[in-house]
């Protein structure tokens, strides 16, 4: 089997109103997508999504006429890219989803095939006041989520730690929270300065005294000794690792025991084949592995595979912080993700990713020109 066609089909969908993301200092006014659609000699064809594939035109010759089953090797051939170029990892799940058709199964029991399903929590994105965050995670428990994520933003500690206080209040103690800092890695153009390592050893106290589950990405990715600090000094886990961008400073990390719970975004991050090395790297140490999912629900699925498939916990990510962030609008050009009423993520049972598209939704948001 051989590839005869990787397509790029540029996605952007319209935000009204525009989402404001806690990590990001401009509001979102349209979410952009970039769909890999891979195509073999033998007819089959896979899809994945998850960045945006920009500059990706450049290397498309070195996987034309190769043979997708040979996934070491092409995981091998984007690392070479990474160096040079962005980030595809959207190209190795589309590839999985290849191997799973021709395989007759679904990717994560390729993957180890632990689980069907993961419980799921809600991972907010805005910043909101704390009756308002408070509410929506009311919402979100009604919805069958057992545990939100809220972010925290280094400028308002105040405004944070009251609205993760408002929610305990609310949700009481049946149901965990998490906070993310969001400072291990920043978004283009932010230069302002990490928050100190004794500010965050004071915030870390604070929360801990109102029960929340992890603490994530509370320090820049070079200081682990401080994030180990943070974990003494609170006595609570510390997550991270999310967009960190390759497997050699993952396993860095991991032999430095800098986190409690690793989160590689397999679109985002180091990609499918390498985040089950991680996954499995991190359980050996009595460590967790959960992938952060922030992109789209094809990135989404992608994670979940790997996920079930290695038997990762506590919870998976799923974004959902609504009215801004919907899983209609982060799932746009195809069906949408939900959680069942026991607040699980169920795995796809159908071979391959089991994503289902909307060609009529691609028609229509498809960038042209």
């Amino acid at each position: 089997m051989k590839i005869t066609d990787i397509e790029l089909t540029r996605l952007n969908l319209p935000l009204d109103p525009p989402f404001r993301a806690a990590w990001d200092p401009q509001p979102r006014t349209d979410f952009p997508a970039t769909l890999v659609t891979v195509r073999t000699d033998d007819g089959l064809v896979g899809y994945g999504s998850g960045d945006t594939m920009d500059g990706f035109d450049a290397y498309r010759s070195l996987f034309i006429g190769t043979d997708p089953m040979q996934i070491l090797l092409q995981v091998r051939r984007i690392e070479t890219i990474n160096f040079h170029g962005g980030r595809y990892w959207p190209l190795e799940a589309a590839l999985w989803d290849i191997i799973g058709k021709v395989a007759g199964l679904p990717v994560s029991v390729l993957f180890g095939g632990a689980r069907d399903r993961l419980p799921a929590y809600a991972s907010s994105g805005e910043l909101k006041s704390p009756a308002e965050r408070a509410e929506v995670a009311l919402a979100a428990r009604e919805a069958g989520f057992r545990a939100m994520k809220i972010r925290i933003a280094r400028e308002h500690l105040t405004e944070g730690v009251a609205a993760v206080r408002a929610t305990r209040d609310a949700v009481g103690d049946d149901f965990d929270i998490m906070v993310d800092l969001n400072q291990m890695w920043r978004m283009a153009g932010d230069v302002e300065a990490a928050l100190p390592l004794a500010k965050v050893q004071r915030l870390a106290t604070e929360l801990a005294e109102l029960d929340v589950l992890w603490l994530e990405e509370p320090l820049p990715q070079v200081d682990v000794a401080g994030a180990r600090r943070v974990r003494s000094v609170s006595g609570m886990q510390v997550a991270g690792g999310e967009m960190v961008r390759s497997l050699p400073e993952l396993t860095q990390l991991i032999e430095a025991d800098a986190y409690d719970i690793y989160q590689p975004d397999v679109a985002l991050a180091v990609g499918m084949y390498r985040a089950r090395q991680i996954a499995e790297s991190a359980n050996v140490r009595h460590r967790s592995f959960t992938p952060h999912t922030w992109s789209n629900g094809l990135g989404l699925l992608a994670n979940l595979h790997v996920a079930a498939g290695v038997d990762a916990g506590p919870y998976l990510e799923f974004p959902w912080d609504p009215p801004g962030w919907t899983p209609e609008r982060r799932d746009f050009f195809m069906t949408p993700l939900h959680i069942d009423g026991a607040g699980d993520l169920r795995v796809p049972d159908a071979p391959g990713l089991g994503v289902i598209l909307d060609p009529e939704a691609i028609a229509r948001y498809a960038v042209t020109g």
